[in-house]
């Protein structure tokens, strides 16, 4: 029996930037910590450009707490590299949120964009290989909707017009059903 509520994915969205000198340890790599810090910066931006911001989204009533994290460690990040951070939501459902995460080195030919190596206006290739860069770590992340009061909610039922806003703009975007 098919649900109901889809359950929608994303292609790769990628945002880059430079390791700051506090973001590493005394043994000169980035500290384990921060690449959930990235994490969130990842899928912070990725929701951006699904034309979302996570403010509108607390001030409309909704919250959106991680519930697990996971991390696998790859090759340490250090000081003054460029490194990208690639975010996708794996799940989007009335009731839960899944991101999944590849932060990777890039050399300074590469730019980081997914477009750049036809990562964009279709699914995310199960071959995560073609995103740019060497990989350092992987990872995911899972949300559950909250109200203020920190219950769960489906928002498809608090907020239905978010609920299908976000729904269309994953479709837009090429999301598998």
């Amino acid at each position: 029996m098919k649900s109901r509520n889809p359950v929608l994915t994303s292609r790769w969205h990628g945002t880059t930037f430079r390791v700051r000198y506090q973001e590493t340890d005394q043994m000169g790599v980035v500290y384990h910590a921060n690449y959930l810090s990235w994490f969130e910066s990842g899928r912070t931006e990725m929701f951006r450009e699904l034309g979302f911001a996570y403010r509108s989204l607390e001030n409309m009533g909704v919250l959106l707490p991680v519930t697990t994290a996971d991390l696998q460690f790859k090759s340490p990040a250090r000081y003054d590299d460029l490194v990208a951070v690639y975010a996708r939501l794996t799940t989007f459902s009335a009731l839960r949120v899944v991101y999944e995460y590849e932060i990777r080195r890039l050399a300074g030919t590469e730019t980081g964009d997914p477009e750049a190596f036809g990562l964009a206006g279709g699914s995310a290739p199960a071959d995560v290989e073609q995103l740019p860069g060497e990989l350092l770590v992987t990872g995911s992340t899972s949300h559950v909707w909250l109200n203020t009061d920190w219950k769960p909610v489906r928002l498809d039922r608090v907020l239905p017009e978010l609920f299908l806003a976000i729904t269309m703009a994953l479709r837009e975007e090429g999301g598998a059903v």
